[in-house]
């Protein structure tokens, strides 16, 4: 099973300041629609390729569009050793939904 975080768990972080590495998978054309502070972008099929800018140490949450594809970069990750990794379930547009209603959905 993929750890997950939910937008109001992570909404929660961010507020508190927690130490995170928020990596978003999704294409660059997409970023420019919506995206979080602080993000750290890869795209999808270059995360495996790009390992090494990725702290393995760090609190990881992957965060894509809708949380499918974020999904399955968790589970790359996780099977590639890092340890801390969760899906931001629900992706961005549960983010505009849920969070923050000016974050464009698409």
């Amino acid at each position: 099973m993929t750890p997950e975080i939910s937008v109001q768990e992570l909404r929660d972080a961010l507020v508190a300041s927690k130490d995170l590495l928020l990596l978003d998978v999704r294409e660059e054309d997409e970023l420019e629609i919506s995206r979080l502070d602080g993000i750290v972008h890869i795209p999808m099929d270059d995360v495996m390729d790009r390992l090494e800018e990725i702290d393995k140490g760090a609190d990881i949450i992957v965060v894509c569009r809708t949380g499918r594809r974020s999904e399955t970069i968790t589970d790359m990750l996780l099977q590639s050793g890092f340890t801390q990794v969760r899906n931001m379930v629900g992706g961005m547009n549960l983010w505009a939904d849920e969070i923050d209603p000016t974050v464009q959905k698409y």
